[in-house]
């Protein structure tokens, strides 16, 4: 007999008093502590004992004298726990907010106490990296004039699609937090043309970066060894596969943190070391003032017009890339709690905002100061290089070493955040197939595990470099397409409206732009080839 359901049993000395029968108490649900505070949606995701309702009793058809008990029980109705805030407005549609129970068991969801700090410090670490030292190279192409409206123009671009990303974390209509890229795009696209459109952009910005990280970070350890060592340092210097070892297991060490806001120290370091180390470079760069013989005329190719279309597509796509982190966005997102007064779209936007004001304090004095000290004769490799070439000897040891430790801080902070969807991944296999959060020492393998696969990959593949321009225009609708259509496809803004034909426009563009961006790297890879050298890295 179920709670609350009234027996009518004829009592001997008031026949009209109905009796409740009191059923067992419900057993406890089981759950892991950080539960009734993670989840997708709610603060309280189960639903206790002490929070069913109990209906009024049914009416007895007998009379029942004035003065006898009263045959109704009020009931005290409750919102359910399990409804959370955000879901609220659609309770008069008696919808109930589904849950993943997996979400407290994940890294990036295992905590949700994160906050606006915490969101900058995040972005702006995932945001700014060594990618922005090379934008100088991209001016002597297009110009001055070029040059600035372009990084302008991709700066606005970029900051409107992470402004999407924010808004479209919490789905107020169906009660769902989207709390990775992944999830998003499978809710917008669908489940088969997300895993075709977005799961291999995706692995490349974070085990690509990852990639990328251990190469700058040891060959940075490599050059701060030889600054401080010097030429009269008798020691044996270490190999550079052995430099990417050390920063390996330096990577691996700080891995061992167990969720994304348990890393929030590290991003604030590393998005200090970020802008200590360009600001660095370009005060230097700039007190140092321009070479002898600089030229700021564009530089000018050969009579082919193809020739002179992939320079400049390929100096866009040094701009394009120089952004990044909106595949981290709704990670980072997910960390905060959220409800429907305290939405976590306003901490994250205001984090956004600061973390993106200190980005442009960066990267235009970056692209403008360093084009102005260097101009046609900036390295391809960009600033940390023109740094080493023209002012090794009339830099102070002391600025060139600091600079290296930058980045090497820099690198591996950054290798953690841009890990951390890796680690989520392989733990979600285990959690979803055993119902049950991963053993610590299980943990610890696949953060060892992973790390040590790129590291691998480094050493067996160091001419990847060279493939930066094709699997960069492959990655680049995640940061500049994909938002703009999933705006269209959840918000669903008016047929022709500003809105709507903004983000038609800006979608349709990125996505040509990322093919222009392949078919370009395809050609410079067939045109200058590639110099493969597998396990040999320089």
């Amino acid at each position: 007999m179920r709670m609350g359901e009234v027996v009518d049993e004829v009592n001997v000395s008031n026949p009209a008093t109905p009796k409740l029968v009191s059923a067992p108490a419900t057993p406890p649900i089981s759950a892991p502590p950080s539960q009734f505070h993670s989840p997708s949606l709610s603060r309280s995701p189960l639903l206790t004992p002490v929070d069913q309702i109990e209906p009024a009793a049914k009416t007895p058809k007998t009379s029942t004298p004035r003065n006898a008990t009263p045959r109704n029980l009020t009931p005290r109705i409750r919102t359910p726990r399990f409804i959370t805030p955000l879901g609220s407005p659609i309770r008069k549609a008696l919808k109930l907010t589904r849950l993943d129970p997996h979400d407290a068991w994940l890294p990036i969801t295992e905590s949700r106490n994160g906050n606006a700090y915490y969101a900058a410090f995040h972005t702006l670490c995932a945001g700014i990296g060594i990618q922005a030292l090379v934008l100088p190279v991209a001016f002597p192409v297009l110009g001055w004039a070029w040059g600035i409206i372009a990084l302008t123009l991709a700066f606005i671009w970029q900051l409107y699609t992470l402004y999407i990303l924010v808004q479209l974390h919490e789905n107020v209509e169906n009660g769902v937090r989207y709390s990775r890229y992944l999830q998003l795009c499978g809710a917008t696209f669908g489940e088969k043309l997300s895993k075709w459109i977005a799961i291999i952009p995706l692995l490349q910005l974070s085990g690509g970066t990852c990639l990328a990280l251990i190469i700058i970070g040891g060959s940075s350890m490599k050059t701060f060894y030889q600054t401080v060592c010097g030429a009269t340092c008798t020691s044996q210097p270490l190999t550079t596969v052995e430099w990417y070892l050390v920063f390996t297991c330096a990577a691996v060490v700080l891995s061992q943190l167990p969720n994304l806001n348990s890393i929030a120290g590290i991003s604030l370091i590393g998005a200090v070391t970020a802008v200590g180390y360009c600001t660095i470079i370009w005060v230097v760069s700039v007190d140092k003032g321009r070479l002898p013989g600089v030229s700021y005329n564009p530089v000018q190719s050969s009579s082919e017009d193809i020739v002179r279309t992939v320079d400049i597509l390929n100096a866009l796509g040094i701009i394009a890339f120089a952004f990044r982190g909106h595949n981290l966005s709704l990670e980072i997102q997910a960390t905060m709690p959220s409800s429907e007064k305290h939405p976590s779209t306003v901490p994250m936007w205001k984090g956004v905002k600061f973390a993106y004001l200190v980005v442009a304090m960066c990267l235009f004095p970056i692209a403008i100061g360093g084009y102005w000290a260097y101009g046609q004769m900036i390295p391809q490799a960009g600033m940390l290089t023109a740094l080493y070439v023209f002012h090794a000897r009339d830099t102070s040891q002391f600025v060139l070493g600091l600079t290296s430790v930058f980045v090497i801080i820099n690198s591996v902070s950054s290798f953690q955040i841009y890990g951390m969807p890796m680690f989520d991944d392989m733990e979600s296999l285990y959690v979803k197939r055993k119902k049950q959060p991963c053993p610590w020492w299980l943990r610890v393998l696949f953060r060892v595990f992973f790390a040590f696969c790129v590291f691998l990959v480094a050493v067996a593949v160091p001419f990847a470099g060279s493939l930066a321009g094709l699997i960069g225009g492959m990655a680049l609708p995640v940061t500049l397409a994909y938002p703009c259509f999933m705006w269209l496809k959840v918000k669903k803004p008016k047929a022709y409206s500003p809105i709507w034909c903004l983000n038609w426009v800006l979608g349709v563009l990125g996505i040509v732009l990322s093919g222009l961006l392949i078919a370009s790297g395809l050609y410079v890879i067939i045109e200058t080839g590639i110099k493969v050298s597998f396990f040999n890295p320089q």
